[in-house]
């Protein structure tokens, strides 16, 4: 009679060395993917969730704050005396940016006065 381990039922996280990896940890992110489902559920924007949509939207919303905390950098130290990235900075780069200031287009960004009509902040658009 073969010999069988008694009582023990190893499934396949057993196998793999029994460590729980988040999911944040598993795609690599920095963001919270299970905050990230959890807005959306509460929100009411998806009453049914594949298991790889909060991952997919979190990488988005990773790879958006990246850019533009790279552009806004970038900017910081084109003008050279300016250490920290505050709103304006960010409004600046978000609105010299064409892509990004199609997608923000109806976003308002806190603690930035709205620009007056009649005045442009650049001459210059980058995209």
């Amino acid at each position: 009679m073969p010999r069988t381990r008694q009582g023990s039922r190893q499934g396949s996280s057993a196998r793999q060395g029994s460590t729980r990896r988040a999911r944040t940890s598993r795609a690599g992110l920095i963001l919270s993917v299970s905050l990230v489902e959890h807005l959306l559920r509460e929100a009411g924007h998806a009453a049914r969730l594949s298991e790889t949509a909060p991952i997919m939207l979190t990488a988005i919303l990773e790879f958006l704050v990246r850019r533009v905390l790279e552009l806004a950098i970038s900017e910081a130290q084109r003008r050279g005396a300016q250490m920290y990235i505050t709103p304006e900075l960010l409004d600046f780069t978000v609105y010299n940016n064409t892509l990004l200031s199609e997608l923000f287009q109806s976003t308002t960004i806190s603690q930035v006065a709205p620009p007056d009509p009649g005045r442009r902040r650049s001459s210059r658009r980058r995209q």
